[in-house]
């Protein structure tokens, strides 16, 4: 009598390498490819994510598979999105060689995140990734502006970029991505994942990042965009005083503090300070 798979249909670190090597694949530091070769990591970040049988999830950046699968393994369906052309080509036949029972609950879209504007299937309730290190705040930002059904996210990014994701005020590495991602949802830190789990090994730690849809700040008139440019602003000169630092998007520093007064913002404060909120009031304060 055989022994069952405690792994399942789930990659370890010797298929992971076995099908590397059948495509001849290496990973390159060029699009920040570190594949997950751990069973239990894939399957801690589907449970963390809180994927049911009820969700659509889109995943940036499957690679070889290895989270695709578990995730095939819990969710409604998963439509992937990869950019590297020989990676994308051989996911199909990995997931019907794995888990021929959900190949049909399984779509793929082989281009560039930032280039996505639709998907096939239906409409995404989740978004799970191991984001590329170098790309990971413009694409997450990407995927939540344009799928507003995205609900829930939960992203393995750099250690350091998932601290500012989820940074708040008054944090030293508060800034521009703490801002932006909190205008689309709540963010946290959900976990750690050591350096062990990746082929290659990374030179850096990495981090889960949790984030669930609200609705955008209210109580403003503002764009998105005009709110975004004030933030961008705001932290292009950080050590500045927002009386100083938004001189430059107000007109003068005179404007930029009759707009921050107006807003209920000290012109003595800085950027790191805020909230998204405020950021809101004071792009709307510039219109009034």
């Amino acid at each position: 009598m055989s022994t069952p798979d405690p792994q399942g249909p789930l990659f370890g670190a010797a298929d992971i390498r076995e099908l590397a090597a059948a495509l001849n694949v290496r990973p390159t530091k060029q699009r920040g490819q570190n594949f997950v070769i751990d069973a239990n990591t894939v399957r801690r970040i589907v449970r963390t994510a809180e994927v049911t049988e009820n969700d659509t999830v889109v995943e940036v950046g499957p690679g070889l598979g290895s989270l695709t699968l578990a995730l095939l393994d819990v969710a409604r369906h998963v439509t992937a999105v990869e950019i590297d052309d020989v990676l994308a080509a051989a996911l199909p036949a990995t997931v019907a060689a794995r888990v021929p029972a959900k190949k049909d609950a399984f779509d793929l879209v082989n281009m560039d995140a930032m280039q996505v504007r639709e998907l096939p299937g239906p409409a995404p309730t989740a978004l799970v990734a191991n984001l590329p290190y170098n790309v990971a705040v413009p694409v997450l930002l990407h995927m939540l502006d344009t799928f507003p059904t995205i609900e829930r996210t939960l992203v393995m990014v750099q250690a350091e970029v998932a601290d500012r994701l989820a940074a708040r005020p008054g944090n030293k590495v508060y800034g521009v991505p703490s801002v932006k991602a909190n205008w689309y949802a709540d963010v946290k830190r959900a976990g750690s994942i050591g350096r062990n789990v990746f082929w290659p090994a990374p030179n850096v730690d990495s981090g889960l990042v949790a984030l669930v849809r609200r609705d955008e700040p209210v109580a403003t008139t503002a764009s998105k965009e005009e709110v975004f440019a004030v933030v961008d602003a705001a932290f292009a000169q950080r050590r500045k005083t927002l009386r100083a630092a938004l001189a430059g998007w107000a007109g003068s520093a005179q404007a930029a503090e009759e707009a921050l007064v107006a807003a209920g913002v000290s012109p003595q404060a800085r950027g790191e300070a805020l909230t998204v909120e405020e950021f809101a009031r004071i792009a709307e304060a510039k219109q009034q």
